[in-house]
């Protein structure tokens, strides 16, 4: 005797439809359901800046996110406005942010934002960025020697412009001051695209710039690059020599990080996590490294974290050198 009834089927089918559908909610994983606000601690035009759009354009082209990054500049306060804003969005799996050194200095040296750097959901590593001592062609300066000699001989007068006050510039800065007896005056300005301004401009005596803020002035023969703060000389620029070559062992470079808000979901965080690896195998990524003259591999969780906490008691112990902090 057929006992099963056509009800008992159609029931039989809904449960089996809405256990499907169970197994793909749960192998997607979280996904943004509005527009990822992707904030950038730093001004138009510079390195964060540029590298935060592309990474924007390849997320777009290939579909790795569902809803778009929409990339919002938060320069104030040498990043302290990027910080305090994601702080105050503790929780939120639709924000996340580029960050690069002044991640670490400006909690250092602000300490009333209440911003702890580890509070901050580790995302990704993309890259560590590059530094180099440029100057203007007309300047007649060739080498590191005629760069000391001619900014010994102007005094307080030379100018260095930088972005911010107690970030990466100004501490390389004090490394030029305090290794070659010089008395090179800071000058900040709000992100590096405007720096490199400056001194294609003549209204600055030298920048600290990376790569890939200078770099169209560079090619287009106004400015020249005298000594990079790299390990090694960058492909890019074979001709440069390091200071470690020059004599004076130092390296220095900047993290080309993303992370999340305070308390972002585990499941948020993994799904940024895979958007972000995927934006670095990318061709578009890759080429960009190679080009802009990035070193760094991706790193990301608890790797990240260990890679900050050593990076903020190294900058803590620099900002100290230079009277920033105690």
């Amino acid at each position: 005797m057929k006992l099963t009834s056509k009800p008992l089927i159609l029931h039989f089918m809904l449960i089996a439809a809405a256990a499907v559908f169970a197994t793909n909610a749960v192998a997607a994983g979280w996904q943004p359901k509005k527009p990822v606000e992707f904030v950038i601690m730093a001004g138009p035009g510079g390195g964060a800046d540029k590298m935060a759009r592309l990474m924007q354009t390849i997320i777009e082209k290939h579909n790795f996110s569902p809803k778009p990054f929409i990339p919002v500049n938060k320069p104030g306060g040498s990043g302290a406005e990027a910080l305090v804003h994601l702080k105050s969005k503790t929780g939120d799996n639709h924000t996340v942010m580029v960050t690069l050194n002044s991640f670490y200095t400006t909690p250092l040296r602000q300490p009333k934002l209440g911003i702890n750097s580890l509070d901050y959901t580790p995302i990704a590593r993309m890259a560590e960025d590059t530094f180099l001592l440029w100057v203007h062609k007309d300047s007649g300066i060739k080498s590191l020697d005629d760069f000391v000699a001619a900014a010994k001989a102007k005094g307080g007068d030379w100018i260095m412009a930088g972005t911010g006050k107690g970030q990466e510039d100004e501490l390389l800065t004090n490394f030029l001051n305090s290794t070659y007896g010089l008395k090179i005056k800071y000058v900040p300005f709000k992100g590096g695209g405007r720096v490199a301004k400056e001194l294609a401009g003549k209204h600055a005596n030298s920048t600290v710039n990376n790569p890939s803020e200078q770099l169209g002035f560079f090619q287009a023969g106004d400015t020249v690059a005298l000594a990079a703060f790299t390990a090694d000389r960058l492909p890019m620029f074979p001709d440069v020599p390091t200071f470690t070559e020059l004599g004076h062992k130092y390296v220095y470079y900047m993290q080309r990080s993303v992370v999340g808000t305070p308390g972002m979901s585990a499941e948020a965080a993994e799904f940024y996590r895979d958007v972000f690896a995927k934006v670095y195998d990318s061709d578009e990524w890759q080429e960009y490294k190679k080009k802009k003259s990035l070193l760094g591999d991706f790193l990301t969780g608890d790797e990240l974290k260990a890679y900050w906490t050593n990076e903020i008691a190294n900058h803590k112990q620099m900002l100290k050198d230079i009277g920033e902090i105690k």
